[in-house]
Order: C-alpha cells, then structure tokens, then sequence
C-alpha cells in the first residue's frame, strides 16, 4: 500500500514544518513526515525548508546568519494565520523527541542543494541514532554531493535522490551516485518508469501530490510513498480506491 508522508507536517492546514503541522498530520493518520534540515550560525539543525528567514518571518538574511537562540525569538505562525501566533522554530532535537514515541516514518531532506553546509549530513545522522530513529528515518537531498556523503556511512541505508529533471537513465544515474530510492516530482511519473523500478525493486516516492486527479493516480501506480500537503485528503482517497480493489 502507497504510504502518505506529509510534506512539512499537514501544511496547508498549519506553518510548515511546526509542531501544530507535525500534530494535525498524526491526527490525519499520515504514515510518515517529511521536513526539511539546515545549520544554523551555531551549527544546530534546524526543520526550515528556505534558505531565505524572507517569506516565513519577514526578515532578512539566511538561517545559517542566526543563532538557534535568535531564530526562536521570530515568530513563524502569525504570517500564515492569527491563531498560530507565537509558533517557533523547531530543532531537529525538539521534534526527535516528540516523533520518537509515535509509530510515524521520518524523511528528512537536507537542504543544501543551494547552499553547503559542513558536516550536515554526520551531525544529522548523530542525532538520528541518539533518539534510537535508524530504522525508520529516510533521508534524500538535491545534491548529488550529499547523497554520496550520506552513502559512506554503512549504517544509512535509506537515501533518496531527489529530482525534477528528465533523463532516460533516472535510476542508473540514482544508483550510481549511491541513492537507494528515487523520489521524483510528479511530472515525471509514468507507467515504464514504475514498472522499471519494481523490477529493480527500487522504491518511487512522489512530490508534492494534492489534487484528487493526482492522489488517484499515484496510488493506482502503486508506487511506495507519496508526499503531500493534505494529508487527511490522501487518506480518505487511499481508502476509497483500495475499498473498491476489494468489492
């Protein structure tokens, strides 16, 4: 069954990647969360998906010009609505502590396609295994750098490469660079590229998947995973369409 990893938490119900996003998508019965890692100035990962501070808090500069202790001072609910003022930034450490003792899956997308940051991946991963979370955390990243980082550590097994660009070799290319999975924007997904990676049993997660039209299709294709904004949505499709596979 394709599972249902809410992008940023149950984001267009809450601030992305927040708690009340994290909490709303558990609530939505999401298999799985996907957020998105960065350093701040102190070297302490961050769930922020810009580079930029601009569209969430109206401020200028980077997250890694800020200190852990600065960016909790900024108010990242009251721009996406009155009721989630006061919501703060969350340490990837915070919300380890809180998704440990539920049953969800974790995907983590580092974020330094644009921007690099040292040591992500290995202070990420530390992280990981002091909260005991190996088993079920997936990483992916843009960067093709990273994914071969990631892949030096014998204990990372679940990397995916993360793409919206056409090639006839997606997953020869994924592979070679040391992914394990591929995860793709839904542009890209066609029939002989499923097929192709069942066959080589490489797992298909989609982005970002929203509009009825699209949840249908992914889940007809059977594909591993997909990522969605809506998470309560893609619930009550999933349930549909397998509802009718069994009348």
């Amino acid at each position: 069954m394709t599972s249902i990893i809410a992008h940023r938490g149950a984001s267009r119900y809450a601030p992305e990647n927040s708690f009340p996003a994290f909490k709303l998508a558990y609530e939505m019965k999401a298999d799985g969360i996907e957020t998105d890692v960065q350093l701040t100035k102190d070297n302490i990962p961050v769930l922020f998906h810009d580079e930029s501070l601009k569209r969430i808090f109206g401020e200028k500069g980077w997250v890694n010009q800020y200190t852990l202790e600065q960016l909790k001072q900024l108010d990242m609910g009251k721009s996406f609505h009155p009721k989630f003022t006061g919501t703060r930034i969350l340490s990837l450490e915070e919300f380890l502590a809180w998704i440990k003792d539920t049953p969800l899956m974790l995907h983590l997308e580092l974020k330094n396609n644009k921007m690099e940051y040292k040591n992500l991946e290995e202070i990420t991963y530390q992280l990981i295994e002091q909260y005991q979370m190996s088993d079920r955390t997936y990483f992916s990243t843009f960067s093709d750098a990273s994914i071969t980082r990631l892949a030096s550590f014998k204990e990372i097994s679940n990397i995916g490469w993360l793409t919206k660009r056409i090639r006839r070799d997606l997953l020869a290319y994924a592979l070679s660079i040391g992914a394990t999975a591929i995860h793709i924007k839904h542009t890209l997904l066609r029939q002989r590229l499923v097929n192709e990676a069942l066959k080589s049993e490489i797992p298909i997660r989609v982005y970002t998947v929203n509009s009825s039209r699209l949840l249908n299709r992914c889940f007809s294709y059977k594909i591993d995973s997909i990522f969605t904004d809506v998470p309560d949505k893609a619930f009550a499709a999933r349930k549909k369409l397998y509802r009718s596979f069994l009348i």
